[in-house]
């Protein structure tokens, strides 16, 4: 009994875990209505090893939550060519000039689920991302 309890728990922290690799939708991507965004680009710094800056820039922007979609749909697929299938959000600040919106964000790129509640799935998120128009990499 004591056995399957422990499988049971491991099963439960496994599927936690995979719940937790948010992919490229919700409240800022969700509902396009008229909103017609201009992605103006990506620029990629490798940090440290697998720590990437990834600065973006679009107009037409609805919030800062476009922009910070733009900027994972960025770390998914930088992920996928590096050949790792998961990102882990550090951080992302976001500015606005005119109608210019600007994000600088941090991403961990690695092989296996990273610890941390703010994961992606590169993969799923790549789809997710190409599903809604939001160009990567």
């Amino acid at each position: 009994m004591a056995r399957m309890m422990g499988s049971m728990a491991r099963a439960g922290v496994a599927a936690a875990a995979l719940a937790a690799c948010a992919p490229a939708t919700g409240p800022e991507v969700a509902g396009r209505g008229g909103f017609n965004p201009g992605y103006q680009g990506i620029e990629t710094i490798l940090l440290d090893g697998e720590l990437v800056n990834f600065r973006v820039a679009m107009t037409g922007a609805r919030s800062n939550g476009d922009v910070e979609a733009y900027a994972r749909c960025a770390a998914a697929q930088y992920a996928l060519i590096r050949g790792a299938g998961f990102a882990r959000h550090v951080r992302t600040t976001v500015a606005r000039a005119g109608e210019t919106w600007r994000g600088d964000a941090v991403y961990t790129i690695s092989a296996a689920l990273p610890e941390g509640l703010r994961t992606i799935d590169a993969e799923v998120t790549v789809r997710d991302c190409g599903s809604l128009g939001i160009p990567t990499v």
